[in-house]
């Protein structure tokens, strides 16, 4: 009987997994699969994007767990049995005309009924009505055994849509605030609501770029830092501002913002710009402006962002200040990006960061907030059909699921404001930011969306970067680490696992406000406060609820913490280096904020 061969065959070292991140814009290629492709992507343009196959699982495993469940189903009648109680002796006392405590209050950040006629008769009833609803089907959408986590708060989201939808603060007969209105201006509202709702329509329809107001241009009112770009290629504009002190410190300060967005978040109006402040205490400061790509670009990966956008950007400030390190700051997806460069970086011994400042930004995405109700495989191929169709995600999409988030204020609170009480509504710098939305191209979103979000391989240990694994716990830099008390596109105790994932010296600071409204916490601002915490490097891990509960809240801004630890990593002051560095191919091409921030 022959022996068998114990040779052993060449096994591969690196998983194939981790050798490229994969790019899934297609499925395996067959002879009709296009045909499959169109269909799909017309019919995802046809529902804004959104998978009803996801949503209809959605439903049937809540439902079908829910129908197994006799003890659970006894304990939800038993809570609605308690809240019709509890409306119909609110009821009684009411119409007797007594003033009871309401039994129902809206959620800290539901403003719909902040009215004082909704505390009167019959509007009370009908506002503790829906509450009562409300507050039952949180009841019922709460965790049910054997039922995927994510269905349920999936679940609990999508009936938080249709709830709202029923808002008796959406109907002119039943809101006092509309009738009072109506009654006082002889219901010219309605009128001007009227000619809102049409221009509306008409913008929708034809999605053509409204022009800002008067008093919020871009480059005159609005990120009017003065500086010059001093590079470009077709993903981004590097941005280098004109110092404002007579000494600067010795290491220049990068600001990566996401490519979600225009980088003039954090160059707004003079008084709230971050980087105006950073400029003004004595920084030489350099931006990336992104490009707002078009459907030649469809095929821009994260690889493109991180070696021609960041990597790029090190080089060309390495050669303005040569001979100094730099501290790189990295805003929401710029933030991720920036901590994929940097393990990157340390892995090849480029030791080129004094520092790593990460702004509301995510390196595990396992509790990435509400944005993770909307992704799953069928949510993803969804979205990868329509990219393929049209070569990127187009602005109303992306704006439609960060609207419906919170849908109670950006959605129906602005439509009752603005159709049925006829306001306009009043710019402000961050809503003229937050109104210049960029696209994503196709294979990057779809990259993003499968390895980081939907796989999270960065903490995994499964991405790759030029075919090699990457660990953040390699970065040695200083870092110093912001969160957002109520941020709900990056959850802070989510920002907080850079703490769990590194080991180096981590500066972290929660701060009151959400995903920009906390960022954006200048000095002077009424109403701010933080919290900050140090860990020296190889300390033993603080899990987020003890460390809130360890750290005092301190009253006011966060920058000038970030200015101190800044400072603590420079070596010292000298003149300000020069604008560009024509010598080495980086000369001045036209002043600040260039060419690509006006892109629509």
């Amino acid at each position: 009987m022959p022996r068998k061969s114990t040779r052993l065959k060449a096994v591969e070292t690196t998983p194939p997994e981790t050798r490229s991140l994969p790019v899934r814009t297609a499925p395996q290629k067959r002879p009709y699969a296009d045909i499959d492709r169109i269909l799909r992507g017309a019919f995802a343009r046809a529902t804004g994007g959104v998978s009803p196959f996801g949503l209809a699982e959605t439903w049937t495993d809540w439902a079908l767990h829910l129908s197994r469940a006799p003890g659970r189903q006894l304990e939800l009648a038993e809570h609605g049995r308690d809240n019709l109680l509890k409306l119909m002796d609110f009821s009684a006392k009411s119409m007797a005309g007594g003033s009871p405590a309401a039994p129902f209050a809206p959620k800290d950040y539901d403003h719909r009924f902040t009215d004082a006629g909704w505390r009167q008769a019959p509007f009370s009833l009908w506002q503790q009505g829906f509450l009562a609803a409300q507050d039952w089907w949180d009841h019922a959408t709460d965790e049910v055994r054997g039922l995927r986590r994510q269905d349920s708060d999936r679940t609990r989201f999508l009936v938080r849509q249709m709830l709202d939808t029923v808002s008796p603060s959406n109907f002119p007969w039943l809101n006092p605030e509309i009738i009072a209105r109506t009654s006082a201006t002889g219901g010219r509202n309605l009128v001007e609501g009227a000619v809102h709702a049409a221009e509306d329509m008409l913008h929708t329809l034809s999605q053509v770029h409204t022009p800002p107001p008067d008093g919020y241009k871009p480059g005159k009112d609005l990120a009017c830092t003065p500086g010059s770009v001093v590079y470009r290629n077709d993903i981004f504009e590097l941005l280098q501002y004109t110092p404002q002190t007579g000494e600067v410190r010795s290491e220049p300060v990068l600001i990566v913002p996401a490519w979600i967005m225009k980088y003039y978040i954090l160059d707004l109006s003079p008084h709230n710009s971050l980087i105006n402040y950073l400029v003004g205490q004595g920084f030489t400061v350099f931006a990336i402006s992104w490009c707002n790509p078009t459907a030649d670009q469809r095929e821009l990966s994260l690889e493109d962002y991180r070696k021609r956008g960041v990597m790029a950007a090190l080089d060309a400030i390495g050669a303005i200040v040569p001979g100094r390190k730099i501290h790189a700051n990295g805003y929401c997806l710029g933030g991720t990006m920036l901590a994929i460069a940097a393990a990157a970086m340390a892995r090849d011994h480029d030791d080129r960061l004094a520092s790593i400042t990460l702004m509301a930004a995510q390196v595990d995405f396992s509790e990435a907030g509400e944005l993770l109700l909307f992704l799953d495989e069928s949510q993803v191929a969804f979205l990868e059909d329509m990219m393929w169709d049209q070569g990127y995600l187009d602005r109303p999409q992306m704006a439609r699921a960060f609207a419906s988030i919170r849908a109670e204020d950006l959605i129906y609170t602005r439509a009752v404001q603005r159709y049925f009480l006829g306001r306009e509504d009043l710019p402000t710098d961050i809503g003229v930011w937050n109104t210049d939305t960029t696209r994503m191209p196709a294979r990057m979103h779809s990259e993003y969306l499968r390895g980081l979000f939907l796989e999270n391989r960065l903490t995994a240990g499964r991405f790759a970067v030029e075919g090699r694994v990457i660990a953040l716990k390699d970065i040695s830099a200083p870092m110093f680490v912001v969160g957002t008390e109520t941020d709900h596109i990056a959850p802070w105790k989510s920002v907080y696992k850079t703490r769990l994932f590194t080991d180096g010296d981590l500066t972290f600071v929660l701060t009151s406000g959400g995903h920009n409204g906390g960022i954006l916490s200048e000095p002077g601002h009424p109403r701010r406060h933080y919290r900050i915490g140090h860990r020296p490097a190889d300390a033993l891990y603080v899990d987020p609820d003890s460390w809130l509960a360890e750290v005092e809240p301190r009253q006011g801004s966060w920058w000038p913490e970030w200015i101190d630890f800044l400072s603590r990593q420079s070596s010292g002051k000298g003149g300000p280096p020069p604008m560009g560095a024509p010598a080495s191919g980086y000369k001045p091409l036209e002043p600040a904020p260039g060419h690509y921030i006006h892109q629509t």
